[in-house]
């Protein structure tokens, strides 16, 4: 799915993995056109070796349902497809039935900028299975990336202690959809702005930015640099002051910032992209301050995340502000999410029961939650989130009264008396749009809130507490049962 034209958004049905359509044909053939199937988006492991996950590109799925059709362009390259051992890779009556294609599926997420764990759902999908399989990887790819960049921005703000964090990685980024992707999920994460203009077009985010080191080297002298630029630019000057030695650098910034003083203008900060930044932000403060100019600020960028920004104001580094790049568009350390969609329940046409079904596998960390799966998250008396239950819509009486489940260790919890609210909301019915979309603001302040009340060990860095996943007694013996059932169908 482009990202770069949200009310039109383009190649969005090939953007896949082959093998959903060569699954998708073979249900097709298997007369499995009308079953109905249900996945659900969860990932194993929580990023960063963190505590959590701050879930984002949910609020674009419902685009891309809505505009996931196949023109005779995709039909045209598919039947130009071979199979490797010879002839069409698709069979031309499939092809035609792709060409009038509708995705008649219903979605439940969890909004943009609310905290997820692992193991629990994130995505609900429900409908006609060959319709649930093609939308497999398009979903993925939205909600993969940028749950994980939202994640790292969460990470890297909450280092900064309330200091503005603006993202400056478009140029390190995956490629343009990438560099969208980031500015948009690490709005959502905190960030307070982004050096890409084209997603402050799309978007709204702010953008920010001044000049580079080339500016600097463009005239004669590091002073002559800094002057032009304050006046080509008096409402938006600040000064990068590493280009050749910082200490000169700041005593030239202190110079332009009396002369714009005497103009009826003001030095917004100086930037400090190299060095010991700890060390030479602590000279550039002093340096204003004893200059009387203490609202200049002092800015920072250089390769920073989250261990280096709270290493520097573990340091008393006074540092205002913070532009991160390549560490927050490229998830350093950790590349990609691990979310995966597996299937959970199947029905046959005309039928009111699901089939719960799981993945089993040699390792027992890979089984899956069968069901039609809700998540409940149980809160405390002051608002702060205590744990989630995972539960199975369908089932007759899901135990969320006396509020206990079990975990994958067996350990137990009970949140009776707390009350509780779903996580999924239905965001896609029958193909279309479930209510208004969730403006990219709303989303942003519903991470700081949901940030807000979680609790901080959970939220630390080194080490963080496990927060409380479990899954409702009467699913857990369900899969349990699944478990033995299968196991004597193999022997």
């Amino acid at each position: 799915m482009s990202l770069t034209d949200v009310t039109k958004p383009t190649d969005v049905s090939l953007n896949t993995d082959l093998y959903e359509l060569t699954m998708a044909q073979g249900f097709w053939e298997n007369d499995l056109m009308d079953a109905e199937a249900c996945f659900t988006v969860f990932f194993r492991d929580a990023p960063f070796d963190g505590g959590y996950a701050v879930a984002c590109g949910t609020g674009q799925i419902a685009d891309l349902v809505e505009n996931f059709r196949y023109t005779d362009e995709d039909i045209a390259y598919l039947g130009s497809l071979s199979a490797p051992g010879g002839g069409a890779m698709f069979k031309p009556a499939f092809l035609e039935w792709l060409r009038t294609f509708a995705m008649d599926v219903d979605v439940w997420a969890v909004p943009e900028g609310q905290v997820v764990f692992p193991r629990e759902p994130i995505v609900r999908v429900q409908g006609p299975m060959a319709a649930c399989q093609l939308i497999e990887t398009a979903l993925l790819n939205l909600v993969n990336f940028q749950t994980l960049v939202a994640t790292k921005t969460a990470r890297v703000v909450q280092a900064a202690e309330g200091h503005a964090v603006s993202d400056f990685g478009l140029r390190r980024a995956q490629g343009p959809d990438g560099g969208l992707a980031v500015a948009r999920a690490s709005y959502v994460g905190g960030a307070s702005s982004t050096s890409n203009c084209l997603a402050g077009k799309i978007y709204g985010i702010p953008v920010f930015g001044t000049h580079a080191h080339s500016w600097v080297m463009a005239f004669p002298a590091e002073i002559d640099a800094f002057r032009a630029f304050a006046r080509s630019m008096p409402k938006n000057c600040v000064l990068l002051v590493d280009t050749y030695d910082v200490h000169q650098g700041i005593a030239n910034a202190v110079t332009v910032a009396k002369e714009m003083e005497a103009a009826g203008e003001r030095l917004a900060a100086v930037r400090i992209d190299s060095g010991d930044l700890a060390k030479l932000s602590k000279y550039a403060r002093r340096a204003f301050d004893e200059a009387g100019l203490p609202y200049v600020k002092v800015s920072a960028s250089n390769d920073l995340d989250e261990y280096t920004i709270q290493s520097l104001f573990a340091q008393g580094a006074p540092i205002d502000s913070f532009g991160v790049g390549t560490k927050l568009a490229t998830c350093d350390p950790q590349p990609s999410l691990g979310g995966v969609y597996k299937l959970s329940a199947v029905r046959k046409a005309g039928e009111s029961a699901w089939r719960p079904t799981m993945k089993l596998s040699e390792v027992a960390y890979k089984r899956t939650i069968p069901g039609v799966q809700q998540v409940a998250r149980f809160y405390d008396e002051a608002g702060c989130p205590v744990g989630d239950v995972i539960y199975d819509e369908t089932l007759d009486a899901p135990t969320l009264a006396d509020a206990s489940c079990v975990t994958d260790s067996e350990t137990s919890y009970d949140f009776t008396g707390l009350t509780h609210h779903d996580l999924l909301v239905k965001m896609v019915e029958h193909g279309r749009r479930a209510g208004d979309p969730d403006e990219l603001e709303a989303a942003k302040r519903r991470c700081k809130d949901a940030l807000m009340h979680l609790d901080p060990a959970v939220r630390r860095f080194l080490n963080p507490q496990v927060y409380p996943v479990g899954v409702e007694r009467n699913l857990a013996e369900l899969r349990a049962r699944l478990v033995r059932e299968e196991r004597a169908a193999q022997r």
